[in-house]
């Protein structure tokens, strides 16, 4: 019996997928429990429709993400902290500080997104990494001076 996935099982397959499987492990457990449907016609054809539909959302969103990250290339952001001795910051300059740095100059960009290994903690030159897509990475040029 064919079925489509409505949630991923275990060495079975992904949502979506449709597969090939017993009948009696159909009826009995994947189709009661809510993990898959038969897949007829009807069944198949809405699973293209849904296929169709989030592939073209998610092309929009590709789309926007490209369209930030351009002009986050073109952003240079400075942050100005208390530094001691030896350029060494009082504190750290975080996601949160970039964002908010970010929000200044009307670019909206989660702190989810801003991937910071460690806070930095001294001045100088960085490039950050922000990831807007599962496809689009930007680095931003990041200058963190004496106050």
């Amino acid at each position: 019996m064919d079925v489509i996935l409505l949630t991923q099982v275990p060495s079975l397959g992904n949502p979506g997928e449709i597969v090939a499987v017993k009948n009696g492990y159909a009826r009995n457990y994947l189709i009661p429990k809510k993990l898959a449907i038969p897949a007829s016609k009807s069944n198949v054809k809405q699973l293209e429709h849904q296929k169709r539909l989030i592939k073209a959302k998610h092309e929009k969103a590709k789309i926007e993400a490209e369209k930030l990250a351009s002009k986050i290339e073109k952003f240079s952001c400075t942050i100005a902290k208390k530094a001691g001795e030896e350029d060494k910051l009082f504190g750290s300059v975080t996601a949160k500080d970039i964002e908010e740095s970010l929000l200044k100059a009307d670019i909206h960009v989660d702190r989810k997104k801003i991937l910071l290994d460690e806070p930095i903690k001294k001045v100088g030159i960085y490039e950050v990494p922000i990831k807007l897509h599962p496809e689009v990475t930007v680095n931003l040029k990041l200058w963190v001076v004496k106050e």
